[in-house]
């Protein structure tokens, strides 16, 4: 049917609107967007209306970076007990020998409905080619999830060779381009975990290569490190610059350049806004993963989100590791990674409000390369409605959605529960004000 009416919402993101508005969907297209009160829902079956009341909507979010192919495994086979990355790392490489293609694609799913009844329509997931040791069976597990999905989550998959690519050993290098060969979107990279600067270079040139080569977008996981030098980004800058690949490349994390001196992280942000390269940053999997080689004080460890911006760098966020060895914590709600960052990153003045959103909006878009973003006529009939009036108190309160529409058909529908108070009085709790 692809035939919806949304009225009486409160927009924001690209094509929002100063007052209230009624949006009209026909063949899964936005068709009309309106002044509040001048739609028409009797052109609509009465299952196709959703009055928003005055609360916010936003065009379909997205999830810029996540690993679904090892969420859900905290714990297993024991806790992350350090925090750090590489105890990650470890555990993870004890834990995937013991899963198989029916897991990988269980656990993905279960995700994939969080992530919808959060408002996310597309996710960019990352797939280690070396979590099944003898084939390739974790990545077949999310081409199907992809192709099983579509239409509801839409997947866009990493080739993550998630190690060395330049130890005299080429199988990760064929893993990686066999993993291509079977249809991936996307070819990622880890270069500081070279053994040696040397190779890290050659690592960023070998991802960038592949890229080139399949003609498909890069993202590397890059500089994820309080290690000051760490300065893989400034290579991938320079080889995105020199090849002309602008947005086709994303520096996920860069959390080194929040230990890099100020002098070096000037030239090195200036760099990254001239090659054109977009960069996430998750708050949620680095606020518990970086400092922990500090005593006091402690570092925050995570990317210069506004020098970034001021030089016209997109920037989205992500959840990256959600219940898993690396972030044993998650939810699949993006306004949450979002309100970590408020904290994390200093930016709750009321004037973060429109550039959270922004990264949320047109920063995850931008990365994960979508056209025609946006709650504008001709534009796609996805949406999300908050249990919230303004973006404000959506960030603060992260809210239910009451609804989701995927090409203007519901994927997702939720109620705020309610609270009974001490006098046995029922309520739905409004934390508006």
């Amino acid at each position: 049917m692809s035939k919806y009416i949304v009225t009486n919402a409160t927009t924001v993101g690209t094509g929002a609107d100063s007052g209230p508005v009624d949006i009209e969907i026909r063949g899964g297209q936005i068709d009309r967007i309106l002044p509040a009160g001048e739609g028409d829902p009797s052109a609509f079956d009465e299952s196709r209306q959703f009055d928003a009341a005055g609360r916010l909507v936003s065009p379909p979010l997205i999830e810029a970076h996540t690993h679904l192919y090892c969420a859900l495994t905290a714990g297993i086979p024991r806790w992350n007990e350090t925090g750090t990355l590489e105890e990650g790392w470890r555990l993870w490489n004890e834990t995937k020998a013991d899963i198989g293609k029916e897991d990988y694609k269980r656990r993905a799913k279960k995700v994939a409905g969080w992530f919808a009844a959060n408002g996310i329509t597309r996710v960019r997931t990352h797939i280690d080619v070396n979590s099944s040791e003898e084939t390739l069976e974790a990545v077949e597990a999310m081409i199907e999830v992809r192709e099983e999905l579509a239409g509801f989550v839409d997947l866009q998959i990493v080739a993550f060779p998630m190690g060395c690519l330049h130890t005299g050993d080429e199988e990760l290098i064929d893993r990686t381009e066999r993993a291509l060969d079977m249809g991936l979107d996307v070819v990622g990279g880890i270069p500081h975990r070279e053994h040696i600067r040397e190779d890290g270079v050659e690592h960023v040139r070998t991802v960038l290569d592949l890229a080139e080569r399949y003609d498909v977008q890069a993202d590397l996981h890059i500089d994820e490190t309080d290690d000051p030098q760490s300065r893989y980004t400034g290579v991938l800058a320079s080889e995105t610059l020199k090849r002309g690949l602008g947005s086709r490349v994303t520096a996920s994390h860069t959390t080194a350049l929040h230990s890099y001196s100020n002098a070096y992280a000037d030239k090195l942000v200036r760099l990254m806004g001239e090659s054109g390269l977009n960069v996430v940053t998750n708050p949620m999997a680095n606020a518990v993963l970086q400092g922990r080689y500090d005593d006091f004080p402690k570092r925050r460890g995570h990317t210069r989100i506004e020098a970034l911006r001021e030089q016209g760098v997109h920037v989205g966020i992500g959840q990256d590791d959600i219940v898993d060895h690396f972030n044993s914590f998650g939810d699949g709600d993006p306004l949450k990674a979002a309100f970590v960052l408020v904290h994390y990153a200093h930016m709750n003045s009321k004037r973060d409000v429109d550039t959270i959103w922004n990264m949320l909006l047109e920063g995850n878009a931008a990365v994960f390369g979508v056209d025609d973003y946006g709650l504008q006529e001709g534009n796609e009939g996805s949406l999300v409605v908050y249990d919230a009036e303004t973006p404000f108190d959506a960030v603060r309160t992260q809210p239910v959605r009451p609804l989701v529409l995927h090409d203007g058909e519901p994927i997702a529908q939720s109620q705020r529960s309610s609270t009974v108070y001490p006098d046995g009085e029922e309520s739905t709790v409004d934390f508006g004000w």
